[in-house]
């Protein structure tokens, strides 16, 4: 649920903070005023394209942000934003913010961490369903039809497209790998060269495990010798030479051993010290020894260069380590294996990807039959929805048909077609509001009036199945008035229960419908429009529903037929 919206330089916003409650919130006022810039901010906000034009004049960029509240601790954008990243406190606030400057560039963020529009795009949206008249024309695409008939479902039976998507990957993964083995013989033989030259090439330096690191450690002792030497020498003399380190230590002991025959805290003492003493003399042997073995060979020297030098060169093909080299080499033989018994790996990936696409279309033909029995459902539910509204003579057809084409690498009842990610079948809404008429698709419907009713209509019903917790309506009311206006008021009344609806409308019906009663001002100041939102009181609202009603000067009468609509409103809500 959106909880408080906050809009600084927007349009002829100049700053903006509106709080929100659950429920119908309802905004209105004159033409003009700033109603869908509001709407328009919220679209930005979730993800919308957007514009220099939105950054107020004279301002170097727009801010948006709004703090959602979600009520269902099962909501799925909960796991979704965790895997982004996204942390929700315990309270489950989430909020998004964008800036678009006016360069053009814009900024997201969600809950304070940078992120792109695609993530606030997929966010938003699932926080918040904005339903207006542009919107109207992509709910009217065919294309979107089949995932609205599924949502319809999903509700019944969340996981019933789940065999049919994981067999769709798996067959998705072995298609693309049959289409990349399946070269010409001269890409094979070029390939095949490529490989045998690589794997020569390697092979032929006869690479041991950390070589690189081992020789660079004996390249830096070399290229130090004498610095070593000196140093290694003089810290052997220190230890040994006469009257130095070791001498003075063991004096140190005879000392302690002495007076530990008199304190047993002393006599401690000497036997760490001793034990202290006979490491410090072995690791001046190892030290002895050292010097005894380093010897400075300048082919020795002359060797590794070279070898170090073999072995970067490998590293700017191959790897940025020895081990990187070794592995890509075990792939190059992998490949090789594959290239050589090219014809039987061929054949085993082609048996494997015929018997996946069979499962496919067993599952593709069971999710098209689910679908036909939904179809029916959601028919059903529509004309139910369509007689509130007083279109109780429509014919409403949901239409399951295969999606053929003449390309189709499967064939299914004898029609070629092509799976993706919702199978293999197209679903079209059709709708006739007079008897008598045939069926037209949902873009063919004429009046303005009906158009408003079928998309209210169906976004009562897809607003249960999709999971979003606030619903916005901007002015979706248009062309209807009496009953009509009744009833889709008492609709949108229905869909705001249990959940968030904000409706921009120019109906009284509606207006008086309202939990919360905003109301959107334009006024002049300093030679500069600016726009601003008031909640009204009980008074307030009477008298704006009245001029809502007369459309001019507030009357005695109108304001009678305003207390009386609303209190119909109080009396229909309990």
């Amino acid at each position: 649920m959106l909880t408080e919206l906050s809009i600084k330089n927007f349009a002829i916003i100049d700053q903006l903070s509106v709080s929100l409650q659950k429920g119908l919130t309802v905004l209105t006022g004159e033409t003009g005023a700033g109603k869908s810039i509001i709407i328009d901010a919220l679209g930005l906000l979730i993800g919308g394209r957007g514009s220099v034009e939105y950054v107020r004049h004279g301002e170097k960029k727009a801010e948006l942000e709004g703090l959602f509240i979600i009520d269902d601790e099962q909501h799925p954008i909960i796991e979704r934003a965790s895997s982004l990243g996204i942390e929700i406190s315990d309270d489950q606030m989430i909020v998004l913010h964008r800036t678009i400057s006016h360069t053009g560039k814009s900024i997201c963020r969600i809950n304070g961490k940078l992120t792109t529009l695609g993530i606030l795009k997929e966010i938003g949206q699932s926080l918040l369903d904005i339903h207006s008249q542009h919107e109207t024309q992509s709910l009217l695409n065919t294309d979107k039809h089949i995932e609205l008939l599924d949502y319809f479902h999903q509700t019944h039976e969340p996981n019933f497209r789940n065999e049919y998507d994981q067999l769709y990957q798996k067959w998705k993964e072995l298609k693309k790998k049959y289409d990349e083995k399946s070269r010409s013989e001269q890409e094979i033989a070029q390939r095949l060269d490529l490989l045998e030259f690589q794997l020569n090439e390697i092979q032929s330096a006869d690479l041991e495990p950390n070589e690189d690191q081992s020789l660079m450690e004996e390249r830096n002792q070399l290229v130090h010798y004498e610095q070593i030497y000196q140093n290694v020498s003089d810290a052997y003399q220190a230890l040994h030479g006469e009257h130095q380190g070791l001498d003075w230590l063991q004096v140190a002991g005879n000392h302690l051993e002495s007076a530990g025959e008199h304190s047993d805290h002393i006599s401690k003492m000497h036997e760490t010290f001793t034990d202290h003493y006979f490491m410090i003399e072995e690791l001046s042997y190892d030290i002895r020894n050292f010097l005894d073995q380093i010897e400075f060979d300048p082919n020795r020297l002359q060797i590794i260069e070279e070898r170090l030098n073999e072995i970067n060169q490998l590293k700017k093909k191959y790897g940025n380590s020895v081990e990187d080299i070794m592995e890509y080499s075990a792939k190059v033989e992998e490949e090789l294996e594959e290239i050589r018994n090219y014809d039987q790996h061929l054949e085993n990936l082609s048996e494997s990807l015929t018997e996946l696409s069979e499962d496919l279309l067993l599952e593709a033909k069971h999710l098209r039959d689910v679908r036909k029995q939904v179809a029916t459902q959601l028919e059903q539910a529509v004309l139910t929805e369509l007689s509130d509204l007083y279109l109780d003579q429509s014919t409403f057809k949901v239409d399951v048909a295969l999606k053929t084409n003449d390309q189709g690498e499967l064939e299914m009842d004898g029609t070629p077609v092509t799976p993706n990610e919702n199978g293999v079948d197209q679903v079209k809404f059709f709708i006739s509001t007079n008897p008598g008429e045939p069926a037209k698709p949902l873009h063919r419907t004429a009046s303005g009036g009906e158009m408003s009713r079928i998309m209210l209509a169906l976004k009562n019903i897809f607003s249960q199945h999709q999971g979003v917790s606030s619903v916005i309506f901007d002015e979706v009311d248009t062309g209807v008035s009496g009953r009509v206006a009744q009833a889709m008021a008492e609709k949108i009344l229905n869909i705001s229960i249990g959940s968030q609806v904000i409706c921009i409308t120019h109906l009284p019906q509606v207006a008086s419908m309202a939990d919360s009663h905003l109301q959107i001002e334009k006024q002049v100041e300093d030679e500069r429009t600016k726009t601003y939102v008031r909640e009204l009181n009980t008074e307030e609202r009477i008298a704006e529903i009245g001029r809502m009603m007369t459309g001019t000067s507030l009357t005695d009468t109108s304001k009678e037929h305003a207390k009386e609509l609303i209190q119909l409103s109080n009396q229909l809500k309990k």
